[in-house]
């Protein structure tokens, strides 16, 4: 039972913006919430890199402190995905207790709101939004892109490091027909094999920009010229086409300079997996990638984007969920509470992958293909945390 120094001082000091209440159900919280940062993490990180980097030593020759540190790298990005369902853990399996030893009930006694109480979890779990935002956005972006890095370079030593290789690279415009309706027509189609981080090789440009003539420029290599904004082009034939396509004209150089969108170059300067990005990086990938006009690569870039800035939040929802139905009055163990978690957070998960498919098809906007889990696991936290309350 509850002290009745806990009771008197809340029955005094109602209107204090942190009691003796909040600090008690605090010191509950962070055990239980720590232990799920720990276990989550450990589980996440073992069945996605450990066995793999085991895998990579033993067939690959991977030395073990490369392993070591790739290992230590990939950990932020496992943090980050454990913070949510640790904040889940520890509210349900805290209030939880709390209720099953009838403490919930005598705070009630004392005419503390079940709102009041669940108001503490919230209120820890935006400090947990902001830990997971910080992790998802400082630090885990580039300890992902590190240890990709890092286990490249240890895997490929002895060869010639391409940061890319089938750059591809479409641009469209949008042309008006009579009868009102719009067709996207492709413009110039850039496609180069691979990039060594100087050079691009083996080129081929088909461009359709001008009017009256259209080209196929096949090359060698081609470098972009930063001092005059143009492409130096070597050793290749461009082939000039008339509108009608019938012949026009065939051009053979040793060194061509061409005025082509800097844009490919770009998009092989800043690939990176989405993992690797934080937001910043995410919209200026999504800026070139508007450039070259693929929907597809931009609808699923926008939904990402949404998803980095949501993932954060599910700490509120599940700390609202885990207190609101920690707080029905039962008696249920540590392994219950546990079971429970794991079928929520598969629950949630289940969603928030159909939702950002949806999204990325265009049957939902990006934001909702995003928000969409959290708008309603939010809605069931709210109502289940009414139905409390009127008991």
């Amino acid at each position: 039972m509850i002290s009745k120094k806990l009771t008197s001082f809340y029955t005094l000091n109602s209107l204090m913006p942190f009691t003796i209440m909040d600090r008690y159900l605090t010191s509950e919280l962070i055990p239980p919430f720590l232990f799920g940062v720990g276990a989550f993490s450990s589980i996440g990180v073992t069945i996605d890199a450990v066995f793999d980097l085991v895998r990579k030593i033993v067939e690959s020759g991977l030395p073990v402190d490369i392993a070591i540190q790739v290992f230590l790298l990939k950990l932020p990005n496992f943090i980050v995905l454990a913070f949510p369902m640790s904040t889940l853990l520890a509210t349900l399996m805290t209030y939880s207790r709390l209720s099953s030893e009838s403490e919930l009930i005598a705070l009630r006694g004392c005419g503390v709101s079940v709102y009041r109480m669940v108001m503490t979890a919230v209120m820890l779990s935006f400090i947990v939004t902001g830990m997971t935002f910080v992790f998802n956005e400082q630090i885990a972006p580039a300890a992902n892109y590190q240890a990709a890095t890092t286990l490249e370079q240890a895997l490929k030593s002895d060869k010639p490091k391409l940061k890319q290789q089938n750059i591809f690279y479409p641009e469209y415009r949008e042309t008006k027909e009579q009868d009102g309706t719009k067709n996207r027509i492709l413009t110039r189609l850039f496609y180069a094999d691979q990039f060594d981080g100087k050079n691009m090789k083996g080129l081929t440009i088909i461009d359709r920009s001008e009017a009256n003539l259209n080209q196929i420029v096949v090359a060698e290599s081609a470098q972009w010229n930063a001092t005059q904004n143009v492409w130096d082009f070597y050793n290749g034939t461009i082939y000039l086409v008339s509108p009608d396509r019938s012949y026009r004209n065939i051009l053979r150089f040793e060194h061509q300079q061409l005025r082509l969108p800097r844009t490919p170059l770009s998009l092989a300067e800043k690939s990176r997996d989405y993992g690797e990005m934080n937001i910043a990086e995410a919209v200026e990938q999504l800026a070139v990638e508007r450039l070259g006009g693929d929907r597809q690569k931009i609808r699923k870039l926008e939904v990402r984007i949404q998803q980095k800035i949501s993932l954060p939040f599910v700490c509120v929802v599940f700390g609202l969920v885990g207190a609101a139905m920690g707080s029905v009055p039962q008696r249920t163990g540590r392994g219950t509470s546990f079971g429970i978690s794991v079928i929520v957070i598969f629950s949630y998960y289940l969603i928030f992958f159909i939702s950002g498919a949806m999204g990325q098809a265009g049957v939902l906007s990006p934001f909702m293909g995003a928000w969409l889990p959290n708008f309603i696991f939010f809605g069931v936290g709210t109502l289940l945390l009414m139905r409390v309350a009127q008991r």
